[in-house]
């Protein structure tokens, strides 16, 4: 089996697992609603984070 013939084989393989994972997690209330709030969570901290990082490069690249 070639590097190449492995890498693709891994890559199916996971996502196989994901995919898998993904079923679990959406058809068991409890999993499902701690995801959906895990994500809640993480869109509420990350994408202020972003914009507010984004914003301060952009002032900084706008003075020069």
């Amino acid at each position: 089996m070639t590097r190449g013939e492995a890498r693709t084989a891994a890559n199916v393989v996971l996502g196989v697992a994901g995919v898998a994972a993904a079923y679990v997690v959406l058809t068991t209330p409890p999993l499902r609603r701690l995801a959906f709030r895990l994500a809640r969570v993480w869109l509420g901290t990350s994408v202020p984070l972003f914009l507010a990082t984004e914003v301060r490069h952009a002032w900084l690249q706008s003075a020069r």
